[in-house]
């Protein structure tokens, strides 16, 4: 069964980390088999939850961008150097392969041979030297009976019909082996018969350390392939070689092989193992990793390369984005104050009893999403199943939850670059961009030291990315106002937003508090409209 992917946003908060936990776990309890992921650090706050229901925190995700690995390549369609040039022959006439990856004994790759230079050697060569095991003679030619006295044999062939000719070659193919006449040079005697050799012929071989095979395939024949036992590796090759990862994506390597023109690739692992070949012709059969997106539905926010992969599923609390999929999926989307919220009713549907750490981590999305279930987001239903939640997991929610909010809030050696994308969150409008970031606090007094680097920090982001409106709200979650921070070619929509004439930078707003409902939608509507 292949395995699913579920994650939530980039630059992950509490909710969308704890959602993707416990959604995986109810999943695979329906006999699914996925794993969470995050796409970026956690916060302070998401590492004491996870701390505190001793749970692990996720393996990171970089993108779902299709690898080679993903592509139904030639898996060891390659040959070990030592293996004949007959071999290598015979295995792409099998195939239909133009070429073939060398590799060595632990299969590292050695090089690239192709059709094209087997056949180069074969036709014009005229090479009668060898230097090959005797086993890759055996190999390669019609054996009757053979007598095996070394391991290699090297030596220039010459095929002999009276052996008062015989000189001194190494290597001898006859029909006649009755008067041979021997000398130190001679390794092997290869003779045409349909019968199994002499005792006579076999103790002198044997007296005489010379090797003898037996074949009952013509002179001609045997003279024509007998230097294919020769290794692969004595071929004479192009030595530039081009080869792919595993892991390189495929887009890269369509891009690359449009260029070079080749039609087979070797494909390797870091340890320069080579797992086989891919052929261009071969490289649109894909298996698309498998996805599942928590609390975001915006192109923007999600994995990298996202389109890449297959979308099973998105469970959201937030406004319909951009993301669009070819066929249709299950896509559960409810206005509550956190996707936790939406992820218990999950349970109860499937009837799926939830573990007490499983509770915990749910209670600790609604808590965080909520403001402690005090946001303008917070409905009914959130805190109906904070109660539930609460009872399964035996936390307190008040005292619970200002220890979790406290747990996040320090900004004790973050730099303004990382204290701005705690959380950070991009939206398309039309054809602009608006970024707002979003802290927590229990005292302003903290930021104060802090706001010119801050402000210069989100001027640079602003100018760099040509977001039409960054911001930063400062929310202090004990008295649920937010100080504003932002970039200066964002004052005149933020004062249009919300009704300010002559916007100061850190200017207190009361009572905005969601980003959701109270920041994105007044920006947005803004950029709308002007």
């Amino acid at each position: 069964m292949d395995k699913v992917l579920i994650f939530g946003h980039k630059n992950p908060d509490t909710d969308s980390v704890c959602g993707a936990i416990a959604l995986s776990y109810l999943k695979n309890k329906l006999g699914n088999n996925t794993e969470p992921r995050i796409l970026g650090s956690i916060s302070k706050e998401t590492a004491f939850v996870l701390n505190k229901f001793k749970v692990p925190v996720p393996r990171y995700l970089n993108d779902v961008k299709v690898q080679i690995k993903d592509v139904k390549f030639n898996k060891n369609y390659l040959i070990e150097e030592n293996r004949t040039i007959y071999d290598a022959f015979n295995i792409m006439n099998k195939y239909g392969l133009t070429g073939l990856p060398i590799v060595n004994k632990k299969k590292v790759f050695q090089g690239y041979v192709s059709l094209k230079e087997i056949v180069s050697d074969m036709v014009a060569n005229n090479n009668t030297f060898i230097n090959t095991t005797m086993d890759n003679i055996l190999s390669t030619l019609t054996i009757v009976d053979y007598l095996k006295i070394d391991d290699t044999i090297c030596g220039r062939v010459n095929v002999l019909d009276d052996w008062k000719n015989y000189n001194s070659e190494s290597i001898i193919i006859t029909t006649n082996v009755d008067d041979i006449k021997y000398n130190n040079n001679l390794k092997l005697i290869i003779y045409n018969s349909n019968k199994k050799m002499s005792a006579t012929l076999k103790s002198f071989a044997r007296n005489n350390k010379i090797n003898v095979i037996v074949s009952n395939e013509s002179l001609f024949n045997i003279a024509r392939v007998i230097c294919l036992s020769n290794p692969i590796n004595t071929i004479k090759r192009n030595q530039v070689t081009i080869t792919f990862n595993e892991h390189d994506y495929l887009s890269d390597f369509n891009e690359e092989t449009s260029k070079l023109k080749h039609t087979n690739y070797p494909i390797v692992d870091n340890q320069n193992i080579c797992l086989g070949m891919l052929r261009t012709i071969d490289a649109k059969e894909i298996k698309r990793k498998k996805v599942i997106l928590v609390d975001h539905n915006t192109l923007s926010q999600s994995v990298d390369g996202l389109y890449e992969a297959e979308i099973l599923e998105i469970i959201d609390h937030h406004n319909l984005g951009d993301i669009n999929t070819s066929v249709p999926i299950n896509f559960r989307s409810m206005s509550v104050g956190s996707v936790s919220t939406i992820i218990y009713y999950m349970f109860m549907e499937n009837k799926v009893s939830i573990p007490k750490y499983i509770a915990g981590l749910l209670l600790s999305g609604i808590i965080s999403d909520t403001l402690l279930l005090e946001s303008p987001t917070t409905t009914d239903v959130d805190r109906l199943v904070a109660k539930q939640l609460s009872k399964i997991s035996g936390l307190d929610i008040k005292k619970y939850g200002l220890e979790l909010l406290s747990s996040g809030v320090s900004i004790d050696g973050l730099t303004a670059n990382e204290i701005i994308f705690k959380d950070f969150k991009t939206y398309k409008v039309s054809d602009d961009t608006m970024a707002i970031a979003q802290v927590f606090t229990t005292s302003f007094s903290v930021f104060k030291p802090r706001m010119e680097e801050l402000i210069e920090e989100l001027n640079r982001l602003a100018d760099n990315h040509d977001y039409k409106v960054c911001a930063l709200f400062i929310t202090d979650f004990l008295t649920n106002d937010s100080c504003l921070l932002y970039s200066k070619s964002s004052k005149r929509i933020l004062e249009m937003s919300y009704g300010i004439e002559n916007l100061e930078e850190g200017i207190i707003l009361h009572g905005i508090v969601s980003r959701k409902k109270q920041m994105v939608p007044n920006i947005m509507s803004t950029l709308e409209h002007i």
